[in-house]
């Protein structure tokens, strides 16, 4: 509000005082008659004192109100140069408060930033610390989740159970150590889950597959049952004794020449006899083989084998069990039953077929919820 500067403002002055009327002189009396008496001398000198006695108290009065009015002149013209001086001060200082406000919401911008930036800072150090401040036993908890887990994923590759027997022992004897009384949950779920572990049967997959591999590599040794014959004679010929250069000179049965025709002809016999044998015929496809096809028998027993081994890995044990059952068909079917050799792979494949199970691993839920409670705290 705008206050309007001293000398603008309407300067009341006073009226001048009306000027009083002049004593008029008393009409003067008509003309008596000659006859009639004069009035008194003293009558109108009183009058005359009592209209002069007015007047003057009416001129007194009259300055006395004007120099009234000339106060209050001054008073309010000095009033409105004190509001014309506060207004400019009001307006100085309502332009400073102005600039103050916007400085200080500038600040306070400013400061929301830094308190804003000062509380993520404190959320993080307050994270460092807690994570600096964990206990040996939480570290404890979370090295035996860990190590059980991956015992898990080792058993599930490997198809074994000791993994996760190797590591439930480790866990037991790292809380035996640390005795805490918070962690006898744990140990007895650790100790439960070993029991139901060691009552478990499932396939030792490592054991399994180290069979089949052996096989694999033994396929190239076993002896085919139509070489039988060719083997024995070779035996034979192995087994006699070997010509000598001169005979010796204190025997005089038979000259040197006729010990040579002798066993020359034990030669010839014993391959005569080789022609023609005698004997019973079970199976005659194996009899009727051509050599030439003996590659391809091995190579199909072998193709059984490594399927065998492809289902054991995949845990389809149904399929590698199938697989085994050909392979000891053919086994039986197509090699020397009598060969040392042939009867150890028989019997490697009946433990191969024996020691598949399908049965799934046991799974670690006790002590893996035993551990979540005790991280917990709880």
């Amino acid at each position: 509000m705008s206050s309007v500067p001293p000398n603008d403002l309407p300067t009341a002055r006073p009226a001048a005082p009306a000027p009083s009327p002049a004593p008029t002189p008393a009409a003067a009396p008509q003309a008596a008659p000659a006859v009639a008496t004069s009035p008194a001398p003293g009558r109108g000198g009183v009058v005359t004192g009592l209209l002069a006695a007015a007047a003057v108290t009416a001129l007194a009065s009259s300055g006395l109100l004007w120099q009234k009015l000339s106060a209050i002149q001054e008073q309010l013209a000095r009033q409105s140069a004190d509001s014309g001086a506060l207004a400019i001060e009001a307006r100085t200082m309502a332009r400073q408060a102005e600039e103050l406000v916007r400085e200080t919401a500038a600040r306070l911008s400013v400061a929301e930033a830094r308190v804003s930036e000062v509380a993520l800072q404190r959320s993080q150090l307050e994270e460092l610390m807690q994570s600096l401040s964990r206990s040996r036993d939480e570290n404890l908890v979370v090295d035996i989740e860990s190590a059980i887990r991956l015992a898990q994923q080792q058993a599930q590759l490997t198809g074994s159970l000791d993994p996760l027997v190797a590591a439930l022992k480790s866990a037991d004897q790292r809380i035996e150590r640390a005795a805490q009384p918070r962690l006898t949950p744990v140990q007895r779920a650790i100790g439960r889950d070993l029991d139901r572990l060691t009552r478990a049967a499932v396939t030792d997959t490592a054991g399994l597959l180290a069979r089949l591999d052996d096989l694999v590599r033994q396929v190239d040794d076993l002896p085919v049952l139509n070489a039988v014959a060719q083997a024995a004679a070779t035996r034979r010929l192995a087994a006699a004794p070997a010509p000598q250069a001169t005979p010796p000179l204190n025997q005089g049965d038979l000259a040197w020449w006729q010990a040579a025709l002798q066993r020359s002809w034990e030669v010839v016999r014993d391959e005569a006899r080789g022609l023609v044998r005698v004997s019973r015929i079970d199976q005659p496809e194996a009899i009727l083989l051509a050599p030439e096809q003996t590659f391809f028998l091995r190579e199909n027993l072998k193709l059984k084998l490594l399927n065998a081994r492809l289902g054991v890995l995949a845990r389809q044990y149904e399929s590698a069990r199938a697989d085994l059952a050909a392979a000891t068909a053919a086994l039986n079917k197509y090699f020397d039953p009598a060969s040392r050799r042939t009867q150890n792979a028989a019997s490697t494949l009946q433990t191969a077929q024996a020691s598949m199970k399908a049965a799934e691993l046991p799974r670690l839920d006790e002590t893996l919820s035993a551990l979540a409670t005790a991280a917990a705290g709880r």
